[in-house]
Order: C-alpha cells, then structure tokens, then sequence
C-alpha cells in the first residue's frame, strides 16, 4: 500500500476510533445514506459503524461514513399530509419575493429573487 493509503487503512479503529478504510475498499456489508437510499433502505438511528478516507494533498481527506446494511431499516413510505408539505416547500422555494410570481424554478440564494426582477435591463434589451 502505498503512504497517503496506509493513513487511511485502519480496520481495527486503533487511530481514528472506527474502522477506517482506503476509497472505494470498504469490505461488503457496509453502506454509506445515498447507496442506503438507493436500496430502498435508511440508518434508522444505528450509529456510524466505520469510515472511508480518500486523501487529498491539498486540504485535509475526503470523508465518507458508513452503517451496517444488516440492521438498516426500509425508508419510510410518502404519507398525503408529507406529500402536502412537500409540495408548499418547494412552492416557497419557487416564488420570487419580489415580484410573488412562481419563477418554474428554485429561486437562486446568490440574487434572493427571480431572474427578471434581479437583472431588469437586461430584460428589456433581450
């Protein structure tokens, strides 16, 4: 194993107090939320039972947790009154404060409004 990955092999939690493993090299049985999540599958509540490092030579490793798929539990399935509460969420995030127009797309944090009212001369131009 080369360096940056012997930092990152630690099967026995002795450095970083969970089992750690190199990128892509967690043995089977573990899952990190999103390939949980495609499975159908979510932690329901277990700990975090080890980790996978990848190192970068600039800034500190890539960390990735992972739980056991044995004792994941199924996702919860929608519920109408989730669905309904979804729905308004994502309404809210749709319409522009400014001009209280549903934009057909998630307002941008950076301008805090629609994409006509933050830039209107280039509207009228276009």
């Amino acid at each position: 194993m080369g360096g940056s990955l012997s930092k990152c092999f630690d099967p026995n939690g002795a450095r970083y107090e969970i089992p750690t493993f190199p990128w892509r090299l967690a043995p089977d049985g573990y899952a990190t939320r999103r390939q949980l999540r495609a499975r159908g599958l979510r932690p329901g509540g277990q700990p975090v039972a080890a980790q996978i490092l990848r190192p970068r030579y600039r800034h500190g490793p890539l960390v990735a947790y992972l739980y056991r798929i044995d004792r994941a539990k199924p996702v919860r399935p929608m519920t109408p009154g989730r669905r309904v509460a979804l729905a308004k969420a994502m309404l809210a995030r749709r319409t522009c404060p400014t001009c209280r127009t549903d934009a057909g797309y998630v307002i941008p944090a950076s301008l805090g409004t629609c994409v006509p009212c933050a830039y209107p001369d280039d509207q009228r131009t276009a």
